[in-house]
């Protein structure tokens, strides 16, 4: 399989940072998509929920989820992703059609596996 990692998240989270070490730890150059400087399109939030299912990508724990009081609201959980992006979990990682919600080792190790095939 070919293509780039490619790692969406946030410098703050610890997640993010800690699945940004691990690939480098492997000489495997990701790509990062920074969501404080640039949101999610709609292609790339497609192709992810083909791999995690959407209500599992939106982080009810988040400040921006609970600043917004959505945890009192009905909403479109796409829709809120794409208006905006701070609501995903992160990190997500990417590779091929393989979508990774935070940091899991197994599914992580898995990825690299295929990459250095």
């Amino acid at each position: 399989m070919s293509g780039q990692v490619q790692v969406i998240g946030t410098l703050k989270c610890k997640d993010t940072q800690k699945v940004l070490r691990f690939f480098k730890e492997r000489s495997i150059q990701a790509h990062f998509l920074d969501l404080n400087q640039k949101g999610i399109s709609k292609g790339e939030l497609n192709n992810i929920s083909r791999s995690i299912p959407l209500e599992n990508l939106i982080d009810k724990e988040s400040k921006e989820f609970k600043s917004k009081n959505m945890q009192y609201m009905v909403y479109d959980i796409a829709e809120a992703l794409l208006e905006n992006s701070l609501l995903l979990i992160t990190p997500i990682t990417r590779y091929g059609n393989k979508a990774v919600a935070g940091f899991d080792s197994a599914k992580l190790n898995s990825i690299a596996k295929d990459i250095k095939q």
